[in-house]
């Protein structure tokens, strides 16, 4: 089980990677790139995944669900602002930089809240 755990941590550390790192890569220019939309979707699959793994150890602490529920919630801001980014872009349209700056920056703070919120 341990295995299952590192690996979807991987992948969930990768996603956060790829939606960051699209983000900062096009901040002169901002938009939602393909690697921040693959990575919102990879990003939501393996923390629903973590979540149900962490439920199935058991979480005592009620602050650990939560921070994982507040994060369950950046998760889906980033996928809907990367669904809706994306969604212009394939119709030949513009997208505002606030958009494009909401999925890379609620991308770094989900990132925040996981690495400082200690319990």
């Amino acid at each position: 089980m341990d295995i299952v755990y590192a690996i979807f941590i991987a992948i969930h550390i990768l996603s956060m990677a790829a939606i960051v790192g699209g983000w900062l890569a096009n901040f002169k220019n901002p938009t939602v790139t393909k690697s921040q939309w693959y990575g919102a979707i990879f990003m939501i699959i393996s923390g629903v995944v973590l979540f149900g793994l962490a439920e199935m150890g058991g979480i005592e602490d009620p602050a650990q669900r939560i921070k994982l529920t507040i994060k369950l919630l950046l998760g889906l801001i980033v996928f809907i602002t990367a669904l809706l980014g994306r969604r212009k872009i394939n119709r030949g349209e513009e997208i505002s930089t606030g958009l494009a700056h909401a999925t890379g920056g609620t991308g770094l703070i989900a990132a925040l809240v996981a690495t400082l919120w200690r319990f």
